[in-house]
């Protein structure tokens, strides 16, 4: 059995200060659409509740600022990827994606939030071999 979680506003205010300008409201907007992303019905695969709320404030926090929640009301942007190579002089920046990273990954990898979430849920990403029941192999006597 999965673990449930229950929004807390002011917990998800303390965790991500930058956020702050996110009304309550919005706030739980976003935690609602990041249970489309991660089940929060006793069902999904985290089982501990604490974990289970962390993961899905990093989805919220996530979905924020992907919608262009910053500190100072400005709309968000920026760079998107993991730097590759800087340089100083007449500014030059080259981002790239993570490497060994299939299509799904490059959303979460938008901010510093989802790429904490991907990191976080990799465990969760794992194939889990469930073997199916044992059948006896009969012959019916043609001598295997």
């Amino acid at each position: 059995m999965g673990a449930a979680a229950t929004f807390d506003y002011d917990a998800w205010c303390r965790r991500y200060p930058e956020l702050s300008t996110v009304s309550q409201p919005q706030a739980e907007d976003y935690f609602t659409e990041a249970t489309l992303y991660l089940r929060n019905d006793g069902a999904g695969p985290v089982r501990d509740p604490a974990q289970q709320l962390m993961l899905l404030n990093m989805l919220a926090a996530h979905i924020a600022s992907l919608n262009g929640a910053n500190a100072d009301g400005s709309a968000s942007g920026g760079i998107v990827g993991r730097i590759a190579s800087a340089t100083e002089g007449s500014v030059s920046v080259t981002a790239a994606e993570m490497p060994n990273e299939g299509s799904l990954a490059a959303w979460f990898q938008m901010t510093p939030y989802g790429l904490a979430y991907w990191a976080a849920t990799a465990p969760l990403r794992m194939a889990r071999y469930i073997p199916g029941p044992r059948r006896g192999c009969t012959h019916y006597g043609r001598g295997w």
